[in-house]
């Protein structure tokens, strides 16, 4: 009797505590799982800004070369080369250490490169009317590289766009928006562009 009295004890107390902690690892097996996923999506994204930074800054190290080769030729010129150095200057500085969580620093960099894309089609209509600068064989080799980096640019922001929208989907639905406040997973900002200037600007005939 005295042994069902303690049974009947426990068990009054017990159920209970088994259902607390059942709801307890229900909860924490959610709330790792949501976090796991924000981190995975946040990891996506930065490493497909990463791939767009490394074009970017190709594309900047190549335009000092292909103004020195164009300013033999375009020696009247010297106003649109300074543009280009210039707009160059300022697109590489907004380039480093920007963070794609960084909305203003995302918004430099985005107006920076847009300027430099202006600047240089400005260069590259010019250099139509210089016949023996299209022929250079070192202007056609740059240019070529250019056109390479551009498209590469272009692909890369894509690809980062689509990694930006999922993880800001599912920061911003629930219940994953709860995760993502209390462990201050912040927005991730697009790249976007006004046209598709970067990718045509360098695709100029020097044959």
């Amino acid at each position: 009797m005295n042994d069902s009295l303690v049974l009947a004890s426990l068990s009054s107390w017990l159920l209970p505590v088994l259902l607390l902690a059942a709801v307890a690892a229900v909860i924490l097996f959610f709330t790792v799982g949501q976090y796991n996923g924000l981190v995975k999506l946040r990891n996506r994204f930065r490493n497909s800004f990463a791939q767009i930074d490394v074009q970017l800054k190709r594309r900047h190290d190549l335009i000092p070369n292909l103004v020195e080769t164009a300013k033999t030729y375009l020696s009247h010129e010297r106003e649109t080369l300074e543009a280009v150095i210039q707009a160059r200057n300022m697109a590489e500085s907004a380039r480093e250490g920007v963070s794609p969580q960084d909305a203003g620093g995302m918004g430099r960099l985005m107006e920076a490169e847009g300027g430099l894309s202006s600047v240089m089609g400005r260069l590259f209509a010019l250099s139509e009317s210089y016949p023996d600068l299209r022929s250079n064989e070192n202007m056609k080799q740059l240019s070529e590289e250019l056109t390479s980096t551009e498209n590469k640019v272009a692909f890369a922001r894509q690809g980062y766009n689509d990694a930006v929208m999922h993880y800001n989907n599912k920061r911003e639905a629930f219940p994953s928006n709860v995760i993502a406040g209390m462990f201050h997973f912040g927005p991730a900002v697009l790249f976007e562009v006004a046209d598709d200037s970067e990718r045509e600007l360098v695709k100029v005939n020097f044959d």
